[in-house]
């Protein structure tokens, strides 16, 4: 009884600083847009745009750039960490419950795609543009569900984020083989090399942290140099981290950097990555654009529409044919309102954005990604309050 209360004043604690993260997140992203939009714009744009680093390293970067492959690789350390503690002891740790989420990203990723390449075929540029609707922002969506529903069971937010993980891992595999360059095997040698001796110091119960840190930043450094995403570091060091307490061992090393890390990438990384992600120009008539315009259009529907019917109609079809079951204490209602939150592209949606078009289009689908996740993160808030407070009657 003791550890059930424990458990369930730490879900409390966690969940509360993740609806302070989330709404630290939105304030960012009103001063984006505002910011970029006023007067000072261009002092905006010459802060974001502003270079430094390290040449040397391939690091000579703008801010914000630092911000989406250096502070980003925060969150998804945190998410991987979160994610494989589901995995191996937790709601993720049955097979059946596990796979769910990973067809349900499945889906969610190649219905987008589809309803993108229907709605824009034959417009230039949808021939990379269809990768865009394919990513859910894992920050946003939990920050609209902690921020929503409260008194959903916990199997429900790790639903969806075992959901989003797996999403921008398929996103970012998209990156390395359409929109990667060049692959430098030399960095990826070191990136293995360093990840392989970090699952060894964990698995030997290394615990120093001045051995770990700087084996992290090589790690991050030599992802970023082989042309791949960076944030891939972060989950892959996560997910390689011990979850399993020793005898005598208070916390698991993931549950330990996991208390210490996750306030800094709910109130810091992902709010400054946001801060210069969504600072993009908008106007009534860039606006009239997204919706009279082929391709921003195809990235929308493909956000709102096609995600919601990708997660849910891959969901029902898994559990319908017995492959996997629904998340313990959550109905198809919850799973719908959930389907609908995947639509929230933001932060690689807008990333895929940069990388696939040239500047004028790139607005386009970056304010019509804006927009889907505007129109997405309200129509699940409103969606999940009804659930939240059915289940608030049901408890």
């Amino acid at each position: 009884m003791l550890a059930a209360r424990q458990a369930a004043a730490e879900f409390a604690r966690y969940l509360r600083t993740e609806t302070t993260g989330g709404i630290i997140l939105l304030a960012a992203t009103a001063v984006a847009l505002i910011w970029a939009n006023s007067p000072a714009g261009d002092v905006y744009r010459a802060v974001r745009d502003f270079h430094l680093g390290p040449e040397f390293l391939h690091l000579n970067l703008s801010v914000g750039d630092w911000a989406k492959d250096g502070l980003l690789a925060l969150f998804f350390f945190v998410a991987g960490l979160e994610l494989k503690r589901e995995l191996v002891v937790g709601e993720l740790s049955r097979f059946r419950q596990a796979v769910l989420p990973v067809i349900a990203a499945v889906g969610g990723m190649v219905v987008p795609a589809l309803i993108a390449l229907a709605v824009g075929w034959g417009t230039p540029g949808i021939d990379r543009a269809w990768a865009i609707p394919v990513a859910t922002d894992i920050a946003f969506a939990l920050g609209v569900l902690a921020l929503t529903a409260s008194n959903l069971p916990s199997s429900a937010r790790i639903f969806l984020l075992s959901l989003a993980v797996v999403d921008d891992l398929g996103a970012i595999l998209v990156i390395a083989i359409v929109f990667t360059t060049g692959f430098d095997l030399v960095a990826a040698a070191v990136a293995v090399v360093a990840l392989a001796l970090y699952w060894f110091l964990q698995h030997k119960r290394v615990r120093t942290p001045w051995l770990y840190v700087p084996l992290a930043l090589v790690t991050w450094v030599a992802v970023h140099a082989t042309g791949i995403h960076a944030t891939i570091a972060g989950v892959a060091l996560g997910l390689l981290t011990r979850v399993k307490p020793d005898e005598g061992e208070a916390e698991a090393p993931a549950l330990r950097l996991e208390h210490r890390l996750q306030p800094w990438s709910a109130a810091v990384a992902v709010p400054v990555f946001a801060l210069f992600a969504a600072g993009i120009s908008v106007s009534g008539h860039a606006l009239g654009q997204v919706f009279t315009t082929a391709l921003p259009l195809a990235v929308l529907i493909g956000l709102v529409v096609g995600k919601f019917v990708g997660i849910l109609g891959a969901s029902v079809l898994a559990v319908k044919l017995g492959v996997a079951e629904k998340p313990t204490g959550t109905g198809w209602r919850d799973l719908a309102a959930l389907a609908l939150l995947g639509g929230v592209g933001f932060t690689v949606s807008l990333l895929i954005s940069d990388l696939a078009l040239e500047s004028a289009e790139s607005e386009l689908t970056k304010a019509a990604v804006l927009i889907a996740s505007a129109i997405a993160s309200l129509a699940s808030a409103a969606l999940l309050l009804r659930r939240n407070r059915a289940h608030a009657r049901a408890d």
